[in-house]
């Protein structure tokens, strides 16, 4: 959906209306994206952002690496990673999707709620939600298929779950591996610990990250961290 006007016009166009309505800001931010055609401002920003991230994080990210993207639910990390994939794939790359945590049709969701339809790139988009994933399910998983652009692994902290798969600090470098040695991107989406406040620290970090189980966090060759729209990265 294209907005009929610059956010920053937007959030001009709110204030006079506040102004004009004797109300307050926060409400005549949602009568204009109301009018944009959103149920509420934050969702508006969301999407704008989401936008805006999504091109940041393609321009930072290099094939080869491994990479974290943090960020407590609700937050848009998984969304992010489609509309990395839709990125890559509009510039003829592919992407693969494993995932324990969302369906194929809350996938393809995602891909509508961007503006595409995921049909389009059926050849260049791999979805599986198998209950068997993890690091050698992924592995031998893309052993059959064309090299990949992009693999997201969704999510990190579920993928030695099960007791008879092997613990995370034997997964993740396997993870490293496969990146390494296909040339891809393997971005792995992570939740963060309940006790993180946004109102004492705009931003979760590192010390943020839950680990239920051990895990070198320095195998990763970059973390990026995700919160109300805003978006950071570091190695």
């Amino acid at each position: 959906m294209t907005l009929s006007a610059p956010i920053p016009v937007l959030k001009q166009q709110a204030k006079a209306l506040a102004r004009d309505q004797n109300i307050p800001l926060h409400q005549a931010l949602d009568q204009i994206a109301q009018r944009e055609g959103f149920a509420a401002w934050s969702l508006l920003s969301a999407k704008t952002a989401s936008k805006s991230n999504a091109l940041t994080l393609l321009e930072q990210l290099r094939p080869g690496e491994l990479v974290l993207l943090g960020s407590r639910r609700g937050q848009g990390k998984t969304r992010l990673s489609i509309e990395l994939a839709l990125l890559l794939m509009q510039r003829g790359g592919r992407a693969a999707f494993f995932t324990l945590d969302f369906t194929p049709a809350e996938v393809a969701a995602c891909f509508t709620a961007l503006g595409a339809e995921q049909a389009r790139f059926a050849d260049r988009f791999l979805v599986d939600d198998s209950d068997q994933i993890c690091a050698d399910y992924i592995v031998a998983r893309l052993a059959s298929e064309p090299p990949q652009s992009l693999v997201i692994v969704d999510y990190l902290q579920v993928l030695d779950l099960k007791r008879e798969n092997p613990p995370l600090m034997h997964q993740v470098p396997q993870l490293k591996r496969l990146a390494q040695e296909c040339h891809c991107i393997v971005l792995c989406l992570s939740q963060i610990e309940r006790r993180y406040d946004p109102a004492a620290q705009p931003l979760p970090g590192v010390e943020n990250i839950r680990l239920p189980n051990p895990l070198d966090l320095g195998l990763f060759d970059r973390l990026c961290f995700l919160n109300e729209g805003r978006l950071e990265c570091g190695h």
